[in-house]
């Protein structure tokens, strides 16, 4: 069972029908699904938020997520995100698959070697999986919406959404979507030795980018029910 989808806001539920089972790592518990796609290959899934999104992105326990994966022996985990729009070309309803990321998460630990006498540095020249993207890109096929094969992830810690300065200053630099959750897990994936891509579903244009516009949950919340059955079809594909 070599593979695992992590499904982030709005997509928690994908696989309700699954097996739970809580995997106890050193970090903590995690709580994992047994799914099969409709062909009959089997999966692992973990609900990044918890069941009925419970964990806001601050609490998440992203090492016990990622060391629950590593110890059932995943190979390839495939990730999906909401994310907000730092550039009117990428629109709410769009898809991106990242090749990068701009980290700028506070304060918590994003490694397997905190522990005195843990010494690693991790090369991080390739954030997502080169071969996970290309399998993305190769089953897009069908998906109904506009699929980006590029973009630069921003990742802040939330739970709080972006300010218009903030949107400009992510833009300026690089980014193409923010986010709050998919740094964390691309750089515990790597230290694992896990491949890793991610998937973002544009849920909204970031802060001040559409005048007169406000940002609320409701809206994220609604882009992804609109949007989840083609990432979850696109994704059994892929595996």
């Amino acid at each position: 069972m070599p593979y695992a989808v992590i499904g982030g806001s709005g997509f928690g539920s994908a696989f309700a029908n699954g097996e739970p089972e809580s995997i106890e790592t050193p970090f903590g518990a995690a709580s994992i699904l047994r799914a099969a796609t409709s062909a009959g290959e089997e999966f692992f899934f973990l609900a990044r938020h918890g069941a009925g999104h419970t964990l806001p992105p601050h609490r998440i326990n992203h090492r016990a997520n990622i060391a629950a994966l590593a110890s059932l022996r995943v190979t390839a985990i495939y990730a999906t995100a909401a994310v907000g729009s730092l550039r009117l070309t990428l629109a709410p309803g769009h898809f991106v698959i990242f090749d990068d990321f701009i980290d700028m998460t506070k304060g918590e630990v994003m490694t397997f070697f905190s522990a005195p006498g843990q010494v690693r540095h991790t090369d991080m020249g390739e954030p997502y999986s080169q071969d996970l993207r290309r399998r993305l890109l190769t089953t897009a096929a069908g998906v109904g919406a506009t699929v980006h094969s590029k973009g630069t992830y921003v990742c802040v810690s939330g739970p709080r959404y972006e300010t218009p300065a903030e949107i400009k200053m992510m833009a300026g630099w690089g980014g193409d979507v923010v986010g709050m959750t998919s740094a964390p897990e691309a750089i515990l994936a790597r230290e694992a030795g896990i491949p890793y891509a991610g998937v973002g579903i544009i849920t909204n244009y970031g802060t001040g980018l559409v005048a007169g516009r406000t940002l609320s949950h409701t809206e994220v919340e609604a882009q992804m029910a609109t949007s989840r059955e083609a990432l979850r079809a696109w994704l059994m594909r892929a595996i």
